[in-house]
């Protein structure tokens, strides 16, 4: 109960703090690139329970073939995924219960699917903004470790731990550690995950 109503009062006054930037970053998408510019998608939540993620669009829009180049993100996109950004409308998902300020970032429902008995207990939590994977490395890190980064946290969540997460945020997001994915690849760009269906989709989980 106490970290939902911190979840609460923090989302609320983040969203408030952020209307501006969430104006100007959404004004800038539309201008490079129209619409939409909400990027919408499922994940999997606490209890492997599906919920529609919102993120600002950071890439082009049309058809995209998994055996082809993905598209690089637009202008703004880039600006808005070094500072994590495209992340704000997720605190709409923290005000509706789906999302948690800290935990494990949100996995796709495929991504769900390959999971082991062990890993499915990364799902014990809500999934969050921000967590102990994203202070620890971020896209660097091998997605097999940020899996166990997660499982520390699941074991170990709680008020303490929480707070030492959102303190280093802050410090992780200025000096840049991690935007960039293993061999300094661009995840937003090179690396393709599919969705439930199995349509590719490059906005895959970052931070």
């Amino acid at each position: 109960m106490g970290k939902r109503l911190f979840d609460l009062v923090s989302a609320s006054v983040l969203l408030l703090a952020a209307a501006p930037i969430l104006a100007l970053a959404v004004l800038a998408i539309y201008l490079e690139s129209g619409r939409p510019v909400v990027f919408v998608q499922t994940r999997v939540g606490q209890s492997g329970r599906p919920f529609c993620l919102y993120k600002l669009r950071s890439l082009p829009t049309g058809p995209r073939d998994a055996t082809e180049h993905t598209p690089e993100p637009l202008a703004v996109g880039r600006w808005l995924r070094r500072w994590a950004l495209d992340e704000l409308p997720q605190l709409w998902n923290v005000l509706r219960g789906e999302m948690s300020l800290v935990g494990p970032r949100p996995i796709l429902p495929s991504e769900a699917a390959g999971y082991n008995d062990r890993q499915r207990r990364r799902l014990n939590v809500r999934p969050g903004l921000t967590g102990w994977a994203q202070i620890h490395g971020r896209n660097a890190l091998p997605w097999a470790e940020r899996i166990e980064y997660d499982l520390w946290y699941v074991e170990h969540a709680g008020p303490w731990t929480d707070l030492k997460i959102l303190f280093y945020t802050p410090v992780v997001l200025v000096s840049g550690t991690g935007v960039r994915g293993p061999g300094d690849r661009d995840p937003s760009a090179r690396e393709v995950r599919r969705d439930a269906d199995g349509a590719p989709t490059a906005d895959a989980p970052e931070t």
